[in-house]
């Protein structure tokens, strides 16, 4: 680990959780009541499947930053880590997005 360390106190976990819970509130929300309006198809698949992915990847940057330390480490570990994670999600969701609708091709 970096020399430097994490906040003193529980002030900075709490904020995080609240911030976690606020989207998951908001995904939930979002997924009971399916507005009209978001199920519009984009990019082969509906905009609020691609809020829920968005959404989705900022509740696990956090908890990978915070939770699992990743945020006070020397800046090549977070390149490593990081890199290959911005690259192979928007690549693999692209390719599960556009290929998943070819069953419906038939």
């Amino acid at each position: 680990m970096s020399d430097h360390e994490s906040p003193q106190g529980t002030a900075w976990i709490w904020k995080i959780f609240w911030l976690l819970l606020a989207i998951t509130t908001v995904e939930v929300v979002l997924g009971i009541i399916k507005p009209e309006i978001l199920l519009t198809s984009l990019a082969g698949t509906s905009i609020l499947n691609l809020i829920f992915i968005g959404l989705t990847l900022v509740k696990a940057a956090y908890i990978v930053q915070y939770f699992m330390h990743l945020k006070y480490e020397v800046n090549s570990l977070k390149y490593a880590i990081y890199l290959p994670v911005l690259i192979l999600i928007p690549y693999l969701t692209f390719i599960l997005i556009f290929e998943g609708q070819a069953i419906f091709e038939f």
